[in-house]
């Protein structure tokens, strides 16, 4: 059973001196517990900014273990939109609104 750690560290807490190492990066896991269901392979959530998480952010930090927290400054229909287009893209692999050309194509079109 896992426990809630009680402590956390930010950046400005903690000072890394660069030596080496025996520890192989292969050997290293940074599963990390969000929540009482929810693990993360790495311990990275993008920031809920507008300029920052919608869809395709999300999408990407969780391609790479991670989670997008979509912001909040968009009507609710648009956040509930957002978050369907990164289900969906985790349920199927599906990339949205793709645009597609045949070889008759011209440049104008």
């Amino acid at each position: 059973m896992d426990k809630i750690v009680k402590e956390a560290l930010t950046f400005d807490d903690v000072s890394l001196i660069p030596r080496k190492s025996s520890i192989l990066p292969s050997d290293v896991n940074l599963k990390t517990r969000l929540t009482r269901n929810i693990y993360l392979n790495i311990p990275f959530l993008s920031s809920a900014m507008d300029t920052v998480t919608e869809s395709r952010m999300a999408i990407a930090v969780a391609k790479e273990g991670g989670i997008g927290v979509i912001h909040k400054n968009i009507t609710i229909e648009k956040q509930r939109k957002e978050v369907e287009i990164v289900k969906s893209y985790h349920r199927n692999g599906i990339i949205r609104n793709l645009i597609t050309i045949n070889e008759d194509t011209s440049i104008k079109e």
